[in-house]
């Protein structure tokens, strides 16, 4: 998680103050420093032998912005670049609170990984309040994606153009970090009141995994 996170927020940004430093132009310093998400991403790609969905927004944003700011000769828009992630993710997520599988589903299925499967899909078939917590978790990280890209697009609209992209930074991480602690505080109580972790895999995961179902259906029954 490190990797991605110094390429797509620090690395940028380094980058270009250090352009700027030089006197590079404003859009050009934003075009070269939003290149290096952009190569990771096809890079990514390239190893994994398949394309992120993440990955290929990043591409096309970064295309499609350099086009019109080269049009238009504004660094603005490629300011308005870091709000269009945010706001695409945002209605995405949002959009799978309403699939059969919400996007807080999917995202656990990769830190519980195979040995708990089973028994959190029993836990998803049979317990409402697991599947009202995941999609309200769903809910939350998606309106945080939109708060996101709201203030990111008055900030490249309103601030300083040399302001924004370190002021832009601040404020995702900031988001991120509140983002972070809700989550671990909500699934912290649903483990308290239902003995069943939102994340992660329950306790004796198999055959005894229906155990911790069971105390958390009759925690809903009294």
């Amino acid at each position: 998680m490190c990797v991605p996170l110094a390429v797509n927020i620090a690395l940028p940004m380094v980058l270009y103050y250090v352009l700027r430093a030089r006197d590079v132009a404003q859009w050009q310093a934003l075009l070269l420093s939003g290149a290096a998400p952009a190569a990771h991403a096809l890079g990514t790609a390239l190893v994994r032998r398949r394309v992120e969905v993440f990955d290929l927004l990043v591409v096309v944003l970064l295309a499609a912005s350099a086009g019109l700011s080269a049009f238009s000769g504004s660094p603005r828009v490629l300011l308005l670049k870091d709000a269009g992630i945010p706001a695409v993710l945002g209605l995405w997520i949002l959009g799978t609170r309403f699939a059969a599988r919400p996007f807080a589903f999917h995202f656990a299925a990769r830190l519980r990984g195979p040995s708990g499967a089973e028994a959190v899909e029993r836990a998803w078939g049979q317990l409402p309040e697991f599947r009202t917590a995941l999609r309200g978790l769903t809910l939350l990280w998606g309106g945080a994606q939109l708060l996101d890209a709201a203030l990111s697009a008055m900030a490249a609209l309103a601030l300083p153009v040399d302001l924004v992209p370190v002021l832009g930074r601040i404020e995702s991480l900031t988001i991120l970090g509140v983002l972070v602690a809700l989550t671990v505080r909500r699934s912290r109580a649903f483990r308290g009141r239902y003995g069943l972790p939102l994340f992660g895999s329950p306790a004796g995961a198999g055959t005894s995994g229906a155990a911790p179902i069971r105390a958390a259906g009759d925690a809903l029954r009294t």
